[in-house]
């Protein structure tokens, strides 16, 4: 009950910040920036298939099951459009700390794009921050369809800041973990979109192409005190080692699941 009182206060609650083109959010002005790139399993060119690959990731998009809710839990009116909703977000470090933090879908699109002379069908939405997030800013997932080679690939991008909306033991505590949190939530996003999708097309459990970083920008020590979000740099993704009791995975397995009509070939 207490979530659904907190999910309703959220109805007309402003923006915590100004939206501004995409272009004006710069390292140099206080925002990180953040793009990440997953290969999803695969479909045959053209059209995006029938309960395939793409839509299969449209779905789980809509869903929000890209979100670890290891990491954040949401909660939304099940009967509301896309566009406009509000999610009521729990963000947690472990079991040490949970906090609610609101966003509201700003943006959806479903289009055909030419990138690069390649033409592609791409699905995304964007939300942004409300006022009383410890965080401000905004974040788009995009679902793209080649239609050249059949390859399905989501995509993330962030830009953010620290906010001041909350009192000072949150502010503390986004400031020692708030970064660290974030990348690795980019990065569990990619690695379930991967996972869930081969899952529903009954794919073998192997582990999924790692994510591939399109844009890493920290926020520099330059920036004025107000606008930094942290001092902490981004490390650069790297997969873990395999160790003691950890099965190194079939990397020829990987590459036979992940081909881009998404059926396994054979040896």
């Amino acid at each position: 009950m207490r979530s659904e009182r907190a999910l309703a206060a959220l109805r007309g609650r402003p923006l915590n910040f100004a939206p501004q083109p995409l272009a004006a959010y710069t390292p140099e002005r206080g925002w990180h920036a953040d793009a990440l790139s997953q290969r999803l399993p695969g479909e045959r060119p053209g059209d995006p298939a029938p309960g395939g690959a793409w839509q299969i990731a449209r779905r789980l998009m809509e869903d929000y099951r890209m979100a670890d809710p290891r990491i954040v839990r949401a909660i939304w009116d099940p009967g509301a459009p896309l566009l406009g909703r509000e999610l009521l977000l729990e963000l947690r470090r472990y079991r040490l700390l949970r906090v609610r933090a609101g966003v509201r879908v700003t943006q959806v699109w479903d289009e055909e794009r030419d990138v690069a002379g390649r033409r592609a069908r791409v699905f995304g939405f964007e939300y942004a921050t409300l006022r009383g997030h410890l965080e401000m800013g905004r974040m788009d997932y995009e679902l793209f369809k080649w239609r050249d080679d059949g390859a399905v690939e989501f995509r993330l991008h962030a830009h953010s800041r620290a906010s001041e909306d909350r009192g000072l033991p949150i502010r503390l505590g986004f400031r020692l973990f708030g970064r660290r949190e974030q990348v690795r939530f980019y990065r569990r996003c990619c690695e379930r979109m991967a996972r869930l999708t081969a899952q529903e097309l009954g794919l073998p459990a192997d582990p999924p192409p790692p994510a591939v970083r399109l844009e890493a920008a920290d926020a520099p020590d330059t920036a004025e005190l107000r606008e930094r979000l942290l001092p902490r740099r981004t490390r650069r993704m790297t997969r873990a080692k395999p160790g003691p009791t950890m099965r190194k995975p079939d990397l020829h397995a990987a590459r036979r699941r992940w081909s881009p009509d998404g059926r396994l070939a054979t040896a």
